[in-house]
Parts: structure tokens; C-alpha cells; sequence
């Protein structure tokens, strides 16, 4: 799969100059656009859109210092429809002005050209199995949050603090369906997985479809498959680095690609730093497949 992915790299490259067409690019790496978006923003550590914008002012800048084209004319190349638009993205990108970085010829910044491979660390193996799973509704308590890859969370630690024992006491009553007990959710607003990203973060169980929330916040959830990874070492350390693992070596090493849904997290809260066991549900469909919730 990493081969693929940088086939597709290596057509977005080449369109740079032009409109980049993303769902040819997923068409390439074989996924959908919806998982190559996600799936590049694991593995670069930046939302796709913005590695665009950055490497296409990369080549435009190397252009701006070299005077051959006007500044128009290069904005025009690189799909900016007013100079006014590519000096907004141009300054951005290099802190500065098209104009005066041409009169100046000052140090600009470039995004380097990505390519995946696999480095092999260590003989670290993942448990995983995949379970087809009806339809069914999160109930619980949600707070909008950003989102944080290393160390604690203090907002959602916030946010668990903030339950009260009574929706503590709803919840464990409407536990009905796997995985059980009180978990967390997570519902990314957009296709960026980069820190402070803000997702929508569920505390909550999972309960059969059309079960009353009384007073609780509810998300419904459609039927479809999930992969489903379980995991034991230190929290939050082990599980930040099992989320980081499945989309970086467990997607690109597998027939899956992620789909819309949420992802679940069950584990029993420790000290920071100790060992703890975790279940990790991601929503997922088979390469090839038809689409779930």
C-alpha cells in the first residue's frame, strides 16, 4: 500500500501547477478520498490541504526569486485567480510578500517533497479482530475539544471531571451492547488529525438504537464493520502510541481503509503512567468492499 500512496504522491506533485483532482489521487493510492485525507494526515503529521498549499508555494516561491514570470502570471500557474489571493497564501507559507521577496530576495520556506516508507522498529505486534456490528446509540455527556497526541488531555480530563454521580449512574443503567461499560468517543469535525485539531469527545456506553438518553446527550450510529485493537501499557502514553500505530503501520499494512464514524475507546482510568488495559473500536471497510455507516 505505501507504494501506492506514493504513486499518488507522485501525481499530486505533478498537478501542482494545475487544479489537483483528490479523488484521482485516492483513485491511485486505491482508497477512498475520504481515508487518503485521513490517512495522509496521520502519517505526515499535517492535514492534506495544507501540505498542498505549502508545497505549491514552495515552487512558486523558487519562481518569484527567479523573475523569468510576472508575479501574475505565476499566480495564475499556481490556481490563484487574483494576485491578491496568491499573496494572502504566499504570505502564509514565507511570512512575506510576493512583491517583496522579489525586491528583497529574502530566505523563504520550503515544504520538502514527502514520501512514505516503512522503518521497522523493534518486533512490537498489534491484536486486532474484526467485528460486524448492528446499528446502535453512544449515550452520554459531549464537550467540543482539541485535540492533544503526547501527555494528558486537560480538557477532556476537564470534561470527564464535569459528570455529575446521577449521569454516571444513567449511564451504567443503559449499558447494553459491546463494548460495555462507560467509554469514550471520538468524532472528528474535518480530515485534520494534526494537534489542537477539535473533535467532538463523548463520555458515554453504548446502547441499542432509539434508547431513551433522558436528560443525556445521544449519538446514533449506523451499522458497519470495526476493527477492534486491544492494548495494555502505560496511560496515556501506550494508548496515544496504539491510535498513532493503527493508521501509520495497521491501514497501510492491511485490506481496510477507515470510514465516517466514531472511535471508541474503552479503558479503566489509572495514574499518569501506569499500566492500564484498553479496547480501541475504529470504524472501518474492507478495500473493495461496499461502504458502512
Amino acid at each position: 500500500m505505501l507504494e501506492r500512496l506514493n504513486q499518488a504522491l507522485d501525481h499530486l506533485e505533478a498537478c501542482l501547477d494545475g487544479e489537483v483532482d483528490m479523488a484521482e489521487v485516492a483513485r491511485i493510492a486505491a482508497v477512498s478520498e475520504y481515508h487518503f485525507r485521513r490517512l495522509f494526515s496521520a502519517l505526515a503529521g499535517i492535514p492534506l490541504p495544507v501540505y498542498v498549499r505549502r508545497r505549491r508555494m514552495t515552487l512558486a516561491g523558487a519562481e518569484v526569486l527567479a523573475r523569468d514570470l510576472t508575479l501574475l502570471d505565476i499566480a495564475v500557474r499556481y490556481g490563484y485567480g487574483s494576485g491578491e489571493a496568491f499573496a494572502r497564501a504566499f504570505r502564509s507559507v514565507h511570512g512575506i510578500g510576493p512583491g517583496e521577496a522579489r525586491r528583497t530576495g529574502a530566505v523563504l520556506t520550503a515544504q520538502p517533497r514527502m514520501s512514505f516508507r516503512v522503518v521497522v522498529e523493534g518486533s512490537t505486534t498489534m491484536r486486532y479482530r474484526i467485528v460486524e456490528k448492528e446499528s446502535f446509540r453512544v449515550v452520554g455527556r459531549k464537550a467540543r475539544l482539541p485535540l492533544v497526541h503526547e501527555g494528558v488531555n486537560a480538557a477532556a480530563a476537564a470534561h470527564l471531571e464535569s459528570l455529575d454521580e446521577q449521569d454516571i449512574v444513567r449511564m451504567k443503567e443503559l449499558v447494553g451492547q459491546e463494548p460495555d461499560g462507560i467509554l469514550s468517543a471520538v468524532v472528528y469535525l474535518t480530515d485534520s488529525r494534526e494537534e489542537g485539531a477539535e473533535a467532538d469527545y463523548w463520555i458515554g456506553v453504548v446502547t441499542g438504537p432509539g434508547v431513551a438518553a433522558e436528560g443525556l446527550d445521544a449519538l446514533d450510529v449506523r451499522a458497519g464493520t470495526w476493527a477492534v485493537f486491544d492494548d495494555h501499557g502505560p496511560f496515556p502514553s501506550g494508548l496515544q502510541g496504539l491510535w498513532r500505530d493503527v493508521f501509520t503501520q495497521w491501514f497501510p499494512s492491511n485490506p481496510y481503509t477507515s470510514r465516517a464514524g466514531p472511535e471508541l475507546l474503552r479503558t479503566r482510568p489509572v495514574e499518569i503512567g501506569a499500566e492500564t488495559d484498553s479496547q480501541l473500536w475504529i470504524p472501518v471497510e474492507r478495500v473493495g468492499g461496499s461502504a458502512g455507516a
